[in-house]
């Protein structure tokens, strides 16, 4: 009887193992978990009955105990091997959470185990590649920031060593320090809005107002720089013209932008147009061009601030590269999305969407 005994007792450790690695299999933590509860019965269970079978059997104390030691064992070998097989991913996660913390923005979650960890996981690696692209763009602005500024700092300095040391007139140099201070004075404008952008904290002076009118100052304000450069405008308006709920001043600095790097894109007798069609539930506002289109690259990254197409130019011939990246932060504080894409008849394309009066009273109601 004493074999009997200690059969039994290895066949319920065998048991409880082999049910452990089973667990491991099922494809949710929920299950895993679910599966443990029910083990925990089990086992204990399995151990009563044998434990009783034994004591009918072998009228032996000492032999009922050992089953019942044997038995227990069994349970608690295998809840510490599933909890164990449980717990290793989130070890790892939170490994990986402890380096990112610690400042590894290199730092990444194993994608493996059941399936809550395996989304927990894919969260966690997105968030920390979000964070790494966030510093990249924070190193960048503030490397970018520097090399715009140091050119007109530059300038301004040596005019300044140049009229200390009489080597120039005042009148000669005033123009050209004026000039480099306004240059700054824009880029120090253009930085502090896109702070107030990314912080949340841009106020807009929402009011009803149609866009026929704000397109038309748009273009009156370039026909002279369209003129000199042998650039047609025109304007392509729903005579309707629907009224969108807008900051007046903030979507004109937007319509300005599109087209002022329209016209400068575009070669001699060529068109810049503006298409303003109502949707649904919004207006898709176009500016359109017959130049040479968008390369890839430009496509793609020409709302990056400080990116410019051409890396050659400068501030003075090119800006600063902040333009499109305030007028896309802009047109996301209206509710709107801007976009840029190539035409199919040739040219370029930049397109953004504003609410439509009808609408935001639907949302706000």
């Amino acid at each position: 009887m004493t074999v009997v005994a200690l059969l039994l007792g290895l066949g319920v450790l065998a048991a409880g193992i082999a049910l452990a690695a089973a667990v491991r299999l099922l494809p949710t933590l929920r299950l895993q978990v679910a599966a443990l509860a029910l083990l925990a019965v089990c086992l204990p269970l399995a151990v009563v009955l044998a434990s009783g079978w034994v004591m009918f059997g072998m009228h032996d104390d000492a032999k009922i105990l050992a089953v019942a030691i044997a038995s227990a064992l069994a349970a608690l070998v295998g809840a510490l091997l599933l909890a164990r097989w449980i717990l290793r991913p989130l070890e790892r996660l939170r490994a990986a959470s402890a380096r990112l913390a610690g400042g590894d923005l290199g730092a990444r979650a194993s994608e493996s185990g059941p399936r809550e960890l395996l989304e927990l996981s894919g969260s966690f690696n997105e968030m920390a590649t979000s964070v790494e692209q966030l510093f990249d763009a924070r190193r960048q602005l503030v490397a970018w920031a520097s090399h715009d500024l140091r050119t007109p700092l530059a300038s301004l300095r040596a005019m300044v060593e140049a009229l200390e040391d009489g080597l120039a007139s005042t009148d000669e140099y005033l123009p050209a320090i004026r000039q480099q201070l306004e240059t700054l004075s824009l880029l120090v404008d253009d930085l502090f809005e896109l702070a107030r952008i990314d912080a949340g904290a841009l106020t807009l002076e929402l009011r009803e107002a149609h866009l026929g009118e704000l397109v038309s100052s748009c273009l009156n304000a370039l026909a002279a720089e369209a003129r000199a450069r042998n650039v047609r405008l025109a304007a392509r308006l729903d005579p309707a013209d629907p009224a969108v709920r807008i900051a007046p001043d903030k979507i004109e600095r937007v319509l300005l932008n599109l087209l002022t790097n329209a016209v400068r894109h575009t070669p001699s007798d060529g068109a810049v147009s503006v298409v303003v069609q109502p949707d649904s539930d919004h207006v898709v506002v176009a500016v359109e061009d017959t130049g040479t289109g968008l390369t890839p690259t430009a496509a793609r990254r020409m709302f990056e601030r400080f990116w410019r197409d051409d890396e050659a130019r400068t501030r003075a011939t090119g800006g600063a590269g902040l333009g499109l990246a305030i007028a896309k932060g802009l047109v996301q504080a209206h509710g709107g999305r801007m976009w840029a894409e190539n035409r199919s008849s040739g040219g370029a394309r930049v397109a953004f969407t504003l609410p439509l009066v009808e609408a935001s009273s639907r949302s706000a109601g």
